[in-house]
Formats: C-alpha cells, structure tokens, sequence
C-alpha cells in the first residue's frame, strides 16, 4: 500500500492500473432528485488532498476511469511532496497507462501548501481524494462532507476513539447530503472477494465459527530526522512510527484482514485480548509503534478471531485471510472454498481477477457521472479502523478491552493544534527516543 521511491517500484505500482475490471456484482441503486454533481458541464473536478505515494496512484486511478474527469486543484503539508507528485503524474511513464495528462489541470493558483491549504482546495472540486497520513483524515473528511462532496478516502479512516466518532457523525451527514463516499478497503471491490463473500451468503460453508487473519512482512520504509526540522516535521516526514498520525501497523496494513473478516461475519467485534511488543525494531528511528501483534476478537456469537501481524526481517512473510465454518473454509488467498475434510467445493477462476484499485475508482466515478448515490462505505470503514484501534489498545496494555467502551472513551492522540511549532502528544527524550507502550503498566481502563 505505499509506495516506495525508486522508479521501478513506482512503475510496478502503476502499471497494476490498467489491469482489465473484470464482471461488476450489482450493487443497490438509490436515486433522488435532488442529487447531482455541480460541474456546468460532464466534467467532474477532482481535489487530491495528501500528495505521498497513495496520493499519486489514487490520482493516477481517477484519471485513468472512462469518466471526464480533471485534476484541478492538490494539498499537502509539503510543498515537496506536492511537486514530486505532480511531477510523478505528468511523467512519461504514467503517460504509459493512459491519456491523462491533459486531464491535469492544475496550476500555481490551485496548489495549496500547510496545514489548512486543504479547505481551499476542497472548495474547487466535486470529487475529493483523501490520501494524508490517516491522523488527519477525520478532519479531512468532515469537512469534505461540509462542503457537500463526494469522497474516496484512504484506509484507516482515523488512529484514536476521538477520531472514529467524527468520522462516525459526518458519516451521518454524507448520507442525508447523498454524497458517495468510497473508503480504500478494496478487497470489497475485488472480484475474487466477492464472489467467495456471495458462497459463504448461499450457506456453502455454513455458520462461521471462527477466522484467521495476517500481515506479517518485513516492514515498510523509514526517514530519518534531518538537521533542522521540528518536532512535527520530523514526525509528519515519518509518519508511520507515530501513532497520532498512523496507529501502529495494525491499524495501518492490518485492517485490510480484519475488515475482511468484519464483512464476512456481518459484523464487528464486542472485545479484545491481545500481546504484542518491539522485538526487533528498537530503535529511536522507529517511534513509539510494535513490531508485532496477536488479537483474539471475540465477537457477540462466539466466533473468533485470530489476528496477527508483525514486522520483522527475515521471518515467514503472510498476508492473508481463512474462515471457518460448520460445513467448510473459505481461504482468501487460495480464492477457494473447501469442505470439512479439505475437497474443494468452489474454486475462482484467477483469470478473471481485476485490480480493485482500479475498480473503486472505476465504479464510484461512473456512480457520480449517472448522478446515482450508491456508496456508503465511511460507517464500515470507521467501524473497521476501529476494529484495529481496538486491537492495538489491547496489546499496547495486555488488558481485554470492549469495543463500545473504548470507541465511547474519548481517547484522542492529536496535538492541541496542527502547526510546525506545536507541542506534540508524544515527544523524545535526551536521547532521542519515545516512550514505548508496556503490557501491564499501560492503562485504558482504570
């Protein structure tokens, strides 16, 4: 999910966008009146908000739909990273994928800069892009909805309760406005996932009785402090390894599996159990997050779920997820079905696989080109980042933790203010390194 900066890597990532969409599954059609896109024309204006590597192939995805689409105005912290993007979509090589070059519209007028440039440039569009660090995306996304736009917006939707009740109320408020809001969990829009979700529907495994879910790999990228910087550029430059701004791992990659798990059972889990701890990345570099991660989710069934995640070199790398059932297992990354004694019930045909990167893009822009309200996807997502929070707060203190406590709790991790001299929630000490989560001393109940 994020990109790396070497040229090959980004090419990879980009070419992955024109893979063919395969068969759509119908989704529920609402249609009103009342709703429209604002545009005087067929165009439909898109704002890019976070201009990182996300950011790039999210735009690079909303240029590439079928739909007149025009990048007209981006935002970032970083006027760096704002160009590098810029520079990345006007590229030769994403001129490989497709004709999206004179759809860039963008000019110095509409480039915005700092902490609040993202209310302007929301202002000038009819579609956002929310692609920040996820610290910022309740924010982010309020005021999109404020606005009355249609939303794509990254996973997770938030890092701390606080943040998940925002996302939760303007959430409310994106539906009475009709607005489409797609978050990036794109497993829903993967045509192996749903048709495996469709089986487990028609009763073909029976009544799920417990789940397996992994992130396990060998971590993502690090930079490094540089001369000069404050406390909140150097955290915002490494984002990842604070959790005001990314949540942990858990919260950041391994909601992907535990969504899954969330949207085959139907529902989200009533608490958590968990261990975790820095095995290996103890460095000052790697902020205040775990290496590692195991969560028991129970659910109000008595279904479990098995959830890990871990980010450590050289050991077995997964990334996957296996439901059981009374009458059989669904194994995702298998893309198959099998009965109690291992025969295979249902196999997917890998050749009609699609990108649903691709895809969520694909069907929420043909949405907004009909003038059809058809996605409503901020709730799950919430309840979804949530999930992981929850996972995260229970391996960060060893206690069993309640879902509805800990969202209704209050807690938040953002700074008092967003700005380059503002006191951080969580600083270094003499050293240079940051407090560290214990089992057993960390509190979140008292």
């Amino acid at each position: 999910m994020n990109m790396k900066s070497s040229n090959s890597s980004r090419r990879d990532f980009l070419k992955q966008t024109t893979l063919v969409a395969g068969s759509l599954v119908t989704m529920p059609l609402i249609s009103s009146a009342e709703f429209f896109h604002p545009s005087v024309d067929d165009t439909i204006k898109v704002a890019l908000i976070g201009c990182g590597g996300r950011g790039t192939g999210a735009a690079t995805q909303a240029l590439l739909t079928k739909q007149n689409v025009k990048l007209v105005a981006m935002a970032d912290a970083f006027r760096d990273r704002l160009d590098d993007c810029l520079k990345n979509l006007m590229s030769d090589e994403t001129a490989e994928l497709g004709d999206i070059k004179g759809k860039i519209k963008v000019t110095e007028e509409t480039k915005f800069t700092g902490f609040d440039g993202y209310k302007r440039a929301i202002a000038l569009a009819d579609v956002v892009i929310l692609t920040t660090p996820p610290g910022f995306r309740p924010i982010h996304f309020e005021e999109a909805v404020n606005q009355g736009k249609h939303i794509f917006m990254e996973k997770p939707v938030a890092t701390d309760p606080a943040g998940i009740k925002r996302v939760l109320d303007a959430a409310l408020i994106a539906k009475q406005k009709k607005l489409n809001v797609v978050v990036g969990l794109q497993r829903h829009y993967q045509n192996s996932y749903r048709e495996l979700y469709n089986r487990l529907q028609d009763g073909m495994i029976g009544d799920i009785v417990s789940a397996q879910a992994w992130w396990n790999n060998d971590g993502v990228w690090v930079n490094m402090r540089k001369p000069g910087q404050t406390e909140m550029e150097y955290q915002m430059r490494n984002w990842y390894y604070f959790n005001w701004l990314c949540g942990d791992h858990i919260n950041e990659q391994h909601i992907h599996n535990i969504d899954v798990i969330n949207w085959f059972k139907g529902s989200y889990p009533v608490k958590a159990q968990g261990m975790g701890g820095r095995e290996v990345r103890k460095g000052k570099e790697f902020g205040e997050i775990f290496d590692h991660h195991y969560v028991e989710f129970h659910y109000a069934d008595g279904s479990i779920l098995n959830s890990q995640c871990r980010h450590i070199k050289g050991t077995v790398s997964k990334v996957d997820e296996q439901i059981m059932g009374t009458k059989g297992s669904i194994y995702c990354g298998a893309m198959n079905i099998t009965d109690r004694k291992g025969g295979i019930l249902y196999q997917y045909d890998k050749t009609k696989e699609n990108n649903p990167y691709q895809t969520e893009h694909d069907e929420l822009f043909t949405a907004i080109a009909k003038g059809e309200y058809k996605f409503a996807d901020a709730e799950n997502g919430a309840k979804s980042t949530m999930t992981s929070i929850l996972g995260r707060m229970a391996t960060y203190s060893g206690q069993a933790l309640e879902f509805d406590k800990m969202l209704n709790s209050g807690i938040s991790l953002q700074p008092s203010r967003y700005a380059w001299d503002a006191d951080m929630p969580v600083k270094p000490n003499a050293d240079g390194f940051y407090p560290v989560a214990i089992p057993g001393v960390t509190k979140y109940l008292s």
